[in-house]
């Protein structure tokens, strides 16, 4: 799998939502100041390219659907975090959570009940 751009990574949150559209469809569920309907299609024929959008061909429409679940991607960016920025180590992710990004005390403890959780998963 590859990783997305910003704007395609913006397109397929659309798709995922929508399920399928056509480019006006997506169009429409963008915030504006709105890109043009030429930079949309473009966008999304890249994203066809790399595997991630497919079609449906009707006349001269086409109507877009993700062959991508966002689980899947979800797991791979997450993967691809971990990996460049915390070593693969889940006590790195923690202790970045807690000291930069000041997580309360009932963060925290959710944090510890999940982390309990998975660990009585595992045995």
């Amino acid at each position: 799998m590859k990783e997305l751009t910003k704007a395609e990574e913006q397109i397929m949150r659309i798709l995922w939502d929508l399920k399928e559209g056509i480019v006006k469809d997506i169009l429409e569920q963008l915030p504006d100041p709105k890109p043009a309907y030429n930079t949309v299609s473009t966008v999304i024929r890249v994203l066809e390219t790399k595997g991630f959008v497919d079609h449906k061909a009707y006349g001269n429409s086409h109507v877009y659907f993700p062959l991508i679940a966002e689980k899947d991607y979800k797991h791979f960016a997450f993967d691809k975090v971990m990996t460049t920025y915390f070593d693969n180590s889940y006590e790195h992710l923690v202790s970045f959570l807690v000291n930069e990004k000041k997580l309360d005390i009932n963060e925290l403890e959710e944090l510890t009940r999940l982390a309990e959780q998975l660990k009585n998963k595992k045995l």
